[in-house]
């Protein structure tokens, strides 16, 4: 850059040393010794036993009382966190179940260590304490939920750190009910029943009915004002004189061939099987009247909040599978109404037993009024014939919960967006040629793709990639791939797949120029100062070779970090300013903030200054470019000798002058393209259209000529 501008290269200097510098001394504090922190969860203990024994555990007694017992969770869970590394928590838990306290003693979480703070992940675990396992912890509900008494305990998610949080939470209940099935007797697991698959005989509905096997609950309107102590008719949306029952019910239990094959169909039933993982069963519930077993804005492959299922006096979570695509009513013999039908996943760490009493329960919550509800639960036996079953003894340990699915299931819509904007720009690349004939209308569905990519790639589904996720991935080869955790962020997933098939098609520019958020502010910000007609910076052909390598020189430097210090290559990764700008929406501290908005700032003069000198990511995605097997850029023989059009025009400075493409540094924005197709810019169209036209007219001149007057 020329020496005329020393005060904002000086300021961005400082800035980057005290960004620097404030990573470098966020250190975490050191860990506390066992004993500090197992009396951190219980206060009042006067003697601390070490862990020990199976499973291993810390004890705490006041005087000869026992208090309870304090566990890592990596002795039970084997889950990884988003960063690739297990969550390592200690959990306190007295002899009735109930938690008191989750204390995190690592992580390498990449969003809390440089991004939303650690506090906002200490917060998120504070919230277990008093509560009991015996009640299905669910994170994320609008519902909120009581530390005692809820069918169902919800506890507040972390906004921009989902898959941590739900990981943490499964790292919780897993680690806690092994602990609770081995030592503590209310949570003891006798011998399963596991459903005969031999045991079967044709039956339609009604004989399902009149067996047992299929169960009927109709819940009346004097029941529920009985229980609520009102007449329907003050709640909005009910009435007691309504032509419905207040609920209506059917509900079965799935895992037998003689109920679930008679319901569901040989084929359907098989997929069903083929869906739960070991050691999960399934239960059918259909519903209609004024309420039923879940709302209407309910949404697929969750937990539902108004029905849950009681054994030994304990809530049992239910999962909806959204089997079939949640079309399940044409499988079902139903009679005749409008009727919403499910099927719930028991997932195995519920270790519910078919063959001991049991009950559905349904939690009816009506609102009278912005700032009234009313809360009343019904519950109605569900009993299963014992010789469908053989006994089995439990098995040590529960199979890990398939969270990834989870993720997927619950972002589906954002899945199905993003894969519809990708289908488009492959298309738009496949089709350059045909759609850059149309300048103003290429253009124009440039900037609604650049305006995509920012608000909802960006900021709404968080799928800015980084070199961090390359550490990732780079530290999973070389100590052993497991693709799950790459899976945890489907948006995340898509989007390096769909990068890395495109290196090798059209080299690094499809995604930096297209598909990263950052990148696309950058071009936002150019668009700004065209308006406002801010001088761009000259920047020689000399410096601008030599300012390229600047990128090339932090990859080296951050990798090799990486393999040393996962935690200090994070640190250094903030020289992206991706998780300032597009994570965190610049709710930062100042350093931070500052060197985000004077990169921004410095693409006001300098076209996608971050992009072109400063992007590790870039430089990772250019290395891996040159391995690409089509140059898809129109070039002709006119280029470069003698025209230099698209050298002056193009703004990235990737166009040589002799005409070839620097594809390493090209983003691919296809103005060279729409620029050949245009006969108004083109020199090579210009001059053959000069030459057509002189040579028109002496065409004509030679005309008029052979047909003048002789004199």
């Amino acid at each position: 850059m020329s020496a005329r501008h020393p005060t904002l290269r000086q300021l961005l200097l400082v800035c980057l040393l005290c960004l620097l510098s404030s990573n470098l001394r966020a250190e975490s504090p050191p860990a506390p010794g066992w004993q500090q922190a197992v009396q951190h969860l219980f206060p009042s203990a006067t003697r601390l036993i070490e862990k020990q024994g199976s499973p291993p555990v810390y004890q705490a007694f006041q005087l000869d009382q026992l208090l309870g017992y304090a566990f890592e969770s990596t002795d039970y869970s084997s889950l990884q966190g988003f960063s690739g590394k297990p969550i390592r928590l200690l959990i306190g838990m007295t002899p009735e179940g109930k938690l008191t306290g989750v204390t995190v003693l690592e992580h390498h979480e990449p969003v809390f260590l440089h991004g939303l703070g650690e506090q906002a992940l200490f917060d998120f675990a504070g919230q277990y304490t008093g509560r009991n396992i015996a009640t299905p912890i669910v994170v994320g509900s609008t519902h909120g939920g009581s530390v005692d008494g809820d069918a169902v305990g919800y506890i507040d998610g972390v906004s921009k750190a989902t898959v941590s949080v739900v990981i943490l939470n499964e790292t919780v209940l897993q680690s806690a009910m092994t602990v609770a099935r081995a030592l503590l007797p209310e949570f003891a697991q006798g011998p399963q029943a596991v459903a005969r698959p031999e045991r079967f005989e044709p039956m339609d509905w009604q004989q399902l009915l009149t067996r047992g096997l299929l169960q009927q609950w109709q819940l009346d309107t004097p029941a529920v004002e009985a229980a609520l102590g009102n007449s329907l008719n003050l709640y909005p949306g009910f009435s007691d004189d309504s032509d419905l029952p207040f609920s209506e019910l059917y509900f079965a239990y799935l895992n037998t061939p003689m109920t679930g094959r008679n319901l569901l169909g040989e084929a359907a039933f098989s997929r069903l099987q083929d869906e739960l993982l070991p050691g999960e069963q399934a239960l059918l519930v259909l519903s209609r009247g004024q309420y039923p077993h879940v709302p209407e804005d309910f949404i697929p492959a969750t937990a539902p909040s108004r029905i849950n299922l009681l054994q030994h006096g304990k809530a049992i979570e239910l999962h909806d599978m959204n089997f079939n695509n949640g079309i399940l009513l044409p499988l079902l013999a139903a009679p005749p109404g409008d009727w919403q039908a499910n099927i719930f996943r028991i997932k195995t760490h519920a270790a519910f037993n078919p063959v001991e009493p049991a009950a559905l329960q349904l939690n009816v919550t009506l609102r009278r009024n912005p700032l009234s509800e009313q809360q009343s639960h019904f519950e109605r036996a569900l009993t299963l014939e014992p010789g469908l079953f053989e006994l089995q003894e439990a098995s040590a340990t529960a199979a890990p919960t398939p969270i990834w699915l989870q993720m997927w299931q619950q972002r589906a819509w954002q899945i199905g967006a993003l894969l519809l904007s990708l289908a488009l720009v492959t298309a738009l690349f496949i089709y350059q040629q045909r759609v850059s004939r149309h300048a103003r209308g290429f253009h124009l569905l440039r900037a609604g793709f650049l305006l995509f990519t920012l608000l909802f790639i960006g900021f709404y589904a968080q799928g800015q990639l980084s070199v961090v996720n390359i550490f990732t991935l780079l530290l999973a080869l070389w100590h052993g791939f497991e693709i799950t955790v790459f899976l945890m962020d489907p948006v995340i997933f898509i989007l390096w797949t769909f990068t890395f098939i495109s290196l090798f098609l059209w080299g690094r520019g499809l995604f930096c120029g297209w598909l990263c958020p950052f990148g696309a502010l950058q071009e936002m910000v150019s668009w700004l100062a065209k308006k406002l007609h801010i001088r761009q910076w000259k920047i020689s052909e000399r410096w601008h070779l030599r300012l390229q390598w600047l990128k090339y020189l932090i990859l080296v430097a951050l990798i090799p970090t990486a393999f040393y210090s996962l935690t200090l290559a994070e640190r250094l990764a903030e020289v992206e300013p991706f998780k300032t700008s597009i994570t965190l929406f610049f709710v930062r501290s100042w350093p931070f903030v500052l060197y985000a908005v004077l990169l921004l700032g410095l693409g006001l003069f300098v076209h996608k200054f971050y992009c072109r000198y400063v992007c590790p990511l870039g430089a990772g995605l250019a290395i891996l470019g040159r391995l690409r097997l089509f140059s898809w850029l129109t070039r002709i023989d006119a280029c470069g000798k003698p025209c230099q059009h698209c050298h002056n025009k193009c703004e990235i400075g990737a166009i040589k002058r002799s005409g070839a493409i620097d594809y390493d540094e090209c983003i691919q924005c296809l103005e060279c393209i729409v620029i050949l197709n245009n006969e108004d810019q083109c020199v090579a169209q210009i001059s053959a259209r000069k030459q057509a036209a002189r040579a028109q007219r002496a065409d004509n001149n030679i005309i008029v000529s052979d047909w003048a007057p002789q004199r």
